[in-house]
């Protein structure tokens, strides 16, 4: 499951400590954002074991949303080896993510 992050040191120090990261940045008002999260820790959790989930409110850590240039909820972000390797933002479907996640998740995992 998700790991809600507390401050931005705690959001980089993940980053770089982890080989596979994935950023669920969200705000309080965000409707979408409470039905996706749970689909999006399901595919995780089946399909990519290995890639940690944090998750991020954007409006009560404002300094790592912009640190990372999100401006819109949801987004999420892929980090491999704390680079960015997949960026999607408002409409998120599964099945795309999923295919997105899948080549440099076996690369990094193989």
């Amino acid at each position: 499951m998700f790991t809600e992050i507390q401050s931005f040191e705690e959001f980089l120090k993940l980053k770089e400590d982890e080989p596979a990261l994935l950023a669920y940045f969200s705000t309080e008002i965000c409707n979408v954002c409470k039905v996706l999260k749970p689909k999006v820790a399901e595919l995780i959790q089946s399909e990519f074991p290995k890639i940690k989930l944090v998750y991020i409110k954007s409006d009560k850590l404002p300094e790592v949303a912009a640190q990372n240039q999100v401006f819109a909820a949801p987004t999420i972000l892929v980090f491999i080896d704390g680079r960015e390797y997949i960026r999607k933002s408002r409409n998120i479907g599964i099945s795309e993510l999923q295919q997105e996640i899948e080549r440099p998740y076996s690369m990094m995992f193989s």
